[in-house]
């Protein structure tokens, strides 16, 4: 094991996962590709992409160190697994294709990984892109997040979510299960530990932007599985209930002074709400 830091001792692979990203590719793979770790392959999977995506990324495939694979939609876990399967690393670090990166993103990242001190890291240092958008600040005050970052304050320095993880540990356990919404947390339920924080390496990813997009993230959280199974579903379908969406809506529009969160609230709702009628009456589960 080597107990001294040098930036560029291991090879990175980063695998982005896309599905209708026509917006934000060009600028994620920009970020990337511009990172201080230079040994890195990139590595994107198309997930079935109906919009302009899959032509954006042909155009740039003959770029030094990318690779692009396509599939059917089958979901993020799915276009990671595959995107693993083609990996050349010694650690694999998943990205969205809506983030973008600080310069020292990978080298921090990965940096507690190299020194032996995990196996497998995430970063507390998630800021939101598009702050000025007025619905995407809306998206924090829903879910409790500090402002600027998409997280709670007072984070902890362990979570169950990976965003870099040595390749010899993904492959044991054979990787995500394949999942929608929850997929992100498989990587801990077979590997049995938690992802250790990474100081210092910042990135940025958007919150939805518009009303279509948060009832369109909202339906697709509300099509995952649900702890408690039915009982769990009838929670989540009373929360979501326009009555109490009402309630809630102008409490927080009150607390945080944004007369609009109501109706960030009522949509968000509207959209978890038929997801939950979608899971529940024709098995349309998240992917």
């Amino acid at each position: 094991r080597k107990t001294f830091w040098e930036p560029n001792q291991m090879k990175i692979s980063a695998i982005i996962p896309t599905f209708n990203e026509e917006k934000v590719i060009k600028d994620c793979l920009k970020s990337i590709s511009s990172q201080s770790y230079k040994d890195v392959e990139i590595i994107v999977v198309d997930d079935g992409s109906s919009d302009e995506t899959w032509n954006i990324l042909n155009d740039l495939k003959n770029n030094a160190n990318l690779k692009i694979f396509r599939q059917n939609h089958q979901g993020a876990g799915a276009s990671r697994n595959l995107g693993a399967k083609h990996a050349e690393g010694d650690i694999l670090v998943f990205v969205d294709a809506d983030m973008t990166f600080d310069k020292n993103f990978l080298k921090n990242l990965v940096k507690p990984i190299i020194l032996g001190k995990t196996r497998g890291t995430f970063s507390k240092y998630e800021y939101v892109s598009n702050w000025n958008n007025l619905w995407a600040r809306c998206w924090n005050i829903n879910q409790n997040w500090e402002e600027t970052r998409r997280h709670p304050k007072n984070y902890p320095d362990t979570q169950k979510v990976f965003r870099a993880i040595l390749k010899k540990e993904f492959d044991r356990i054979g990787g995500f299960t394949p999942g929608g919404y929850t997929d992100d947390y498989s990587l801990y339920d077979r590997l049995g530990y938690l992802a250790v924080s990474a100081p210092g390496a910042i990135f940025y990813h958007k919150n939805p932007e518009s009303l279509g997009e948060i009832f369109k993230q909202a339906k697709w959280i509300g099509k995952r599985r649900y702890k408690l199974g039915a009982l769990g579903y009838l929670v989540a379908l009373i929360r979501a209930s326009l009555p109490i969406s009402i309630l809630i809506g102008i409490i927080k529009s009150i607390l945080h002074s944004q007369p609009r969160f109501l109706i960030f609230k009522v949509v968000y709702d509207f959209g978890i709400f038929l997801g939950i009628i979608e899971a529940i009456f024709f098995k349309k589960l998240s992917k």
